[in-house]
């Protein structure tokens, strides 16, 4: 490649990255402003700045639309699921990787296939189990409980999970693990205080995709919270329901940021670890 093609190359890729950070910006720039609007500017120019800043929108969203619970729901199931996630995929993981034990290989197929298998594919089948367990016990208390759902959205992502963290423990030199052994220190105590610190930028990249996937879920927590319950995505749609049909578009913008706003924050958070995680590679020995 001569002088001139780099130059070409080089700035075709930067206007590549421009349009497509336009593409990102605009759209979220316009909800947040709209989200700040009175009700009769939306039937004017859509570009046009709100003429007062309507954060007024905002607490009849969180408040009065029930967005406020719904909010604190998504976070509770959202944190649960995470949590469940790591205390099983991380043991597994590591196990998986660094072991040699009759039936590794037949378990660790078993895990890939669940890469397989979409989350909408087996709602059903999971909605009518949790209801044979109601009549089982004779309550119903595995329908509509937060902790049942953060445990199936755990369960779910295991496969991707386990296969990720597999793939980053096995480019780890088995000789810190053996250097571990020598100081005394058992599978469990290297696992903690070798491996995991070393895996920090694959554990949190799955982090923040599994959190993207849990916040944003909508047909399981639509099918399984079938109460007043609701996760974020599920109140949403509500709200955007009554909202539209009221034609009050301001607190419906509301809701839409309210339901954006922590996905971007977290992404803000740990985009520098993300970019290193998908950096990392290779034998670190």
């Amino acid at each position: 490649m001569n002088k001139e093609t780099g130059r070409l190359y080089k700035a075709f890729i930067y206007l590549c990255l421009i349009i497509l950070a336009i593409s990102i910006i605009v759209p979220v720039s316009w909800v947040f402003m709209a989200s700040l609007k009175a009700n009769s500017e939306f039937q004017g120019n859509p570009w046009t700045l709100p003429a007062s800043i309507m954060w007024s929108n905002y607490l009849k969203a969180w408040r009065d639309a029930g967005m406020g619970d719904y909010f604190f729901n998504s976070v509770i199931t959202t944190s649960l699921g995470l949590i469940i996630l790591l205390v099983v995929s991380i043991p597994c993981a590591y196990v998986l990787s660094r072991m040699e034990f009759k039936g590794r290989k037949f378990l660790t197929r078993y895990l890939k296939s669940g890469l397989f298998v979409n989350i909408s594919y087996i709602v059903i089948p999971i909605f009518l189990m949790l209801l044979a367990w109601n009549r089982k016990i004779g309550k119903p208390i595995f329908t509509n409980n937060l902790f049942v759902l953060a445990t199936i959205y755990a369960a779910t992502a295991i496969p991707f999970t386990v296969y990720l963290l597999s793939n980053y423990f096995r480019s780890i030199s088995k000789t810190y693990e053996e250097a571990a052994y020598i100081d005394g220190a058992g599978y469990f105590k290297t696992m903690v205080d070798i491996m995991v610190p070393m895996a920090k930028p694959s554990i949190i990249t799955i982090i923040l995709f599994n959190f993207l996937a849990f916040w944003n879920e909508y047909i399981m927590a639509l099918t399984l919270l079938t109460d007043t319950k609701k996760t974020l995505p599920v109140g949403l749609v509500s709200l955007m329901q009554s909202q539209r049909a009221a034609a009050n578009y301001g607190p419906m913008y509301a809701g839409l940021v309210i339901v954006m706003l922590p996905t971007l924050i977290l992404y803000m958070m740990v985009q520098r670890r993300l970019t290193d995680a998908m950096m990392v590679g290779g034998d670190k020995g």
